[in-house]
């Protein structure tokens, strides 16, 4: 099994989507279709109180899609892995478009498993 994991961190986005439970499910919707993800359940979502952020989290049978944002720091972190190769996706321009994100950071990491023999486990 080879897959690939995403660490994604952008800031100088916009407080309000960040706080919109509506505005984090059109980008994790994005992500899945453009990625052609299989979402196992729709995804779950949290709304901190007050000026809070929000934690979302979807199962995907490739693994998982998960975020939590910080609307009083402008910043949102992502992180995307999936247990099958997937192609590239424009993280900046696509949380640019999405967040007004001024700088985004992705780290990416390839994920190889080799069979481990019977005798060593």
């Amino acid at each position: 099994m080879n897959g690939r994991e995403w660490l994604v961190e952008a800031h100088g986005c916009s407080p309000d989507a960040l706080a919109d439970p509506g505005v984090l499910r059109r980008l994790f919707d994005r992500i899945v279709a453009d990625l052609a993800l299989h979402p196992v359940q729709p995804a779950q979502w949290h709304k901190f109180p007050g000026p809070g952020g929000v934690t979302g989290l979807c199962l995907l049978a490739e693994s998982h899609l998960a975020c939590h944002t910080f609307p009083e720091h402008g910043s949102i972190c992502v992180n995307l892995f999936c247990c099958r190769p997937r192609p590239e996706w424009d993280w900046n321009a696509n949380l640019r478009d999405a967040l007004g994100a001024d700088e985004v950071v992705v780290r990416s990491f390839e994920r190889a498993y080799a069979a481990v023999p019977a005798a060593a486990v």
